[in-house]
């Protein structure tokens, strides 16, 4: 494990470097080729299956494939996401484990190394999405295996949130929290994908996630970080249960916006972890190289997602906010990873801004819905 993470701290370093001789890619055309020639350059053609991007996470990840398979089936890659899931899982049945990442090399690994409920929520609703033919049958032992191992791991089994007593990774791996929104919407994610698939175990028919979550998370204005008693307000937690669709009230909906737009969590474009950094947010002590990397940076990812839930509710923003994308894309050729708090390409000394990520199957998706 130590080993991978020496690895993936190389890699970025070294592309790093790269970037400050030579730049990021520069691609030809429109934003819309522009993003259908970085879906290309992320497929592995060799392993038949998407990396997260073809700049320094040039390897799989679950959650980062997962906010994405839908998108890319509606796209016409669903052989490309049913080759990526067949890949990925027969890694995971030799390693005897899923993981969140699998590396270049084929190795399976969680950074930071402790359980992360949504590497099997996004793989499960991958599967969902994509409605391979034997894919099921193929890892059923395995699947069912990591889903007593999820019910057994993450879920207090009295009242069905994730456990307070213990830290999980998720899609701030940089954070750390009790019981946060995020994980108890995967759990959410989960148990609705489960139900949907009826073919693999499930115990977590007793439980109503969308009940849950609005009883523990709405603030009435807002969905809570998690449990620890903190308020402060964050772009994932007030996202994800909407575009997860665990809860899908629009009247939340539109209360949700105000307090993300009146928090300047979407400015000057979406989306923010958090309109500052805070020192009440405890961090992992790696945090220390990554900077503001997981507080008031933009993220496109979060971004895509909240545009999502938007155009539920009011074309108009959506379109607005694609727009912006639009001229993002257009002024940097390119899709980037992560922006600073002002709109700039993100940097330190160790670090620059990843390119060419597998997410703009997300913007070409809603720039036909929208644009």
């Amino acid at each position: 494990m130590i080993l991978s993470y020496f690895n993936e701290a190389k890699r970025i370093f070294k592309r790093r470097l790269k970037v400050l001789f030579t730049g990021i890619k520069d691609y030809d055309g429109d934003d819309e080729i522009i993003c259908h020639s970085i879906l290309a350059d992320c497929y592995n053609t060799e392993k038949n299956y998407f990396m997260v991007s073809s700049g320094h996470f040039s390897e799989f990840y679950a959650r980062d494939f997962g906010w994405c398979a839908k998108s890319l089936v509606r796209l016409g890659y669903k052989e490309q996401v049913i080759n990526t899931l067949d890949y990925a899982l027969g890694v995971y049945k030799q390693f005897g484990s899923i993981e969140s990442t699998i590396d270049p090399g084929g190795k399976p690994f969680t950074y930071p190394e402790k359980y992360s409920p949504d590497a099997l929520a996004f793989i499960i609703r991958s599967i969902h999405r994509s409605r391979p033919n034997n894919l099921l049958d193929k890892y059923k032992n395995l699947l069912n295996w990591e889903i007593e191992k999820y019910y057994e791991t993450v879920v207090d089994k009295d009242t069905g949130l994730v456990r307070r007593d213990a830290d999980f990774g998720s899609m701030k791996d940089y954070s750390v929290r009790i019981s946060s929104c995020y994980d108890n919407v995967m759990t959410g994610i989960l148990a609705d994908m489960l139900k949907r698939i009826r073919v693999l175990y499930n115990p977590f028919k007793k439980h109503n996630y969308t009940n849950l979550i609005i009883d523990n998370f709405w603030t009435g204005d807002y969905f809570l970080d998690d449990l620890s008693g903190d308020k402060t307000i964050c772009g994932d937690s007030n996202v994800m249960p909407f575009w997860g669709r665990v809860v899908l009230d629009k009247k939340m909906i539109r209360k949700m916006i105000e307090t993300v737009r009146s928090e300047g969590l979407d400015r000057p474009f979406p989306l923010k972890f958090t309109a500052k950094r805070l020192r009440s947010k405890k961090m992992i002590r790696e945090e220390f190289f990554a900077g503001d990397y997981q507080r008031d940076a933009i993220w496109p990812h979060i971004g895509m997602m909240y545009i999502d839930v938007v155009r539920q509710v009011d074309d108009y923003l959506a379109r607005f906010y694609m727009n912006q994308y639009q001229e993002i894309i257009m002024r940097y050729r390119n899709f980037l990873e992560v922006y600073t708090s002002s709109g700039k390409p993100f940097q330190n000394l160790w670090f620059y801004t990843d390119e060419s990520m597998l997410w703009a199957a997300n913007y070409l998706y809603l720039r036909g819905k929208i644009l």
